[in-house]
């Protein structure tokens, strides 16, 4: 009987996950992996925001799974339930999203987290995000949307709200975001007649003293006066407290008139999650230095949705993408040592650096201890992004955009999926004019 090993999430630590097993065990005729994720595709959320910005087509930073996977198995679909005691996971997929149970004997747990708008007025249904090649195109047809209408002579008193753009949160996310927003929307209005850029104002709101506050108070600071050197307005120790479709509310009493609001500022754990009888801390899986879960043998977790242990400093380790691709990699090893029988691994890393870009070819980079910025960082965080990116022909691609970046000006394109218009009138045949034929 075949020893089934099922991965659900296909982000960093499932897919890394899956190509480790697939070099060291899914080669065994008695052994079947399956990956089970959403998307048929692996996103590289490190260059998100460059689509957003248009400085990247949609189709470069993904990666599709089965291109990537040759023998293992992939499955299409959403996960719905997981039975731990019965070991099983319940799916569903197709168009009439029907279920299916599928058994395993050893589940990774690589499920990610989600947006959390912390209960604040309006954001759910007006609040703009950045996780999903869907938000980014989203953000870009608004940004384009909102020029277009400001345009207009019938627009002019609305033009304040039309081009105010907020950003909540000052992490990697949203300083990033914030970045390739300002320089797009800048770049843009030359193109617009009726536009200056003294109407444009583009706005980060962060909760504490200094931006990026994983790279430090220096790094942080550089940034904060990039930025606002670009006429990007930053207020600290700030929060957002609510959203109308015109305005944004901030915990200091003050009121941004803008019609966009992106938010980055908060994440929680997948609330599938919550359903297992297991051990977490703030709605994290526990898991011990094996990656493995307590209690429960046979399931391990990893990335977002996982308390990973340091060894290092005893607290947890930070749900970056550097983590959680050497956790896949981890659970790879330990669950090949637990099928053919061997040593398992403990996990063991320390963060290599951190980067940012902040628009303009420049950048913040803290690499090994050592601090970089300005051209330098920015060079830095596209070498080693890109060196990251799967797959040759994507690689290529992506260098391919950037260059054609440096001669020309950004696309102003929304990308739209509404249907062609279409009618139906009796007798067209008849007078001769075939369909289709452009006449």
């Amino acid at each position: 009987m075949n020893r089934k090993v099922m991965i659900l999430g296909g982000g960093f630590g499932g897919l890394y996950a899956a190509l480790h097993l697939e070099k060291i065990l899914a080669k065994d005729p008695e052994v079947e992996v399956t990956l089970v994720n959403r998307e048929n595709f692996f996103l590289f959320t490190p260059m998100l925001h460059e689509v957003a910005a248009s400085d990247l087509d949609l189709t470069t930073i993904v990666n599709p799974v089965r291109k990537l996977l040759r023998r293992v198995n992939f499955f299409a679909g959403e996960v719905e339930g997981i039975d731990l005691p019965g070991r099983r996971i319940v799916v569903s997929h197709g168009f009439d999203h029907h279920h299916h149970e599928m058994e395993y004997d050893h589940l990774v747990l690589a499920l990610g987290s989600i947006t959390n708008f912390y209960n604040l007025p309006g954001l759910a249904e007006r609040a703009l995000t950045m996780k999903s090649l869907g938000d980014a195109i989203a953000l870009r047809n608004r940004l384009i949307a909102h020029l277009e209408e400001a345009d207009t002579e019938c627009a002019a008193r609305l033009r304040e709200p039309l081009l105010t753009f907020v950003v909540a949160g000052g992490g990697f996310a949203g300083v990033e975001t914030i970045a390739g927003m300002n320089d797009f929307l800048r770049v843009a209005l030359r193109f617009y007649p009726h536009l200056k850029e003294d109407m444009l104002r583009v706005v980060l709101v962060h909760p504490g003293p200094t931006i990026l506050p994983e790279l430090g108070e220096k790094l942080g600071s550089y940034a904060q006066r990039k930025l606002a050197e670009r006429k990007v307005e930053i207020r600290v120790n700030t929060k957002v407290a609510g959203v109308s479709e015109d305005a944004v509310a901030l915990s200091d009493g003050s009121v941004i008139r803008a019609g966009t609001l992106v938010w980055t500022a908060g994440t929680s754990p997948n609330p599938l999650l919550a359903t297992l009888p297991c051990v977490k801390e703030r709605g994290r899986l526990v898991v011990n230095e094996y990656l493995e879960v307590p209690d429960w043998p046979g399931v391990w977790a990893l990335g977002d949705c996982a308390r990973v242990p340091d060894r290092g400093t005893g607290m947890a380790c930070p749900p970056t993408a550097q983590h959680a691709l050497r956790e896949g990699r981890t659970v790879a090893h330990n669950i090949t040592a637990a099928i053919r029988g061997g040593t398992p691994k403990p996990f063991a890393f320390q963060t290599l650096g951190q980067l940012a870009a902040i628009g303009r070819r420049t950048g913040v980079a803290n690499i090994l201890g050592v601090n970089f910025s300005g051209f330098a960082a920015w060079w830095l965080w596209r070498t080693i992004y890109l060196s990251k990116l799967p797959r040759f022909d994507k690689k290529l691609r992506v260098a391919l955009d950037w260059t054609l970046d440096l001669l020309f000006s950004k696309d102003l394109v929304q990308f739209m999926t509404f249907r062609a218009p279409a009618a139906s009138h009796a007798g067209e045949e008849a007078r001769g004019t075939p369909v289709g034929s452009g006449r």
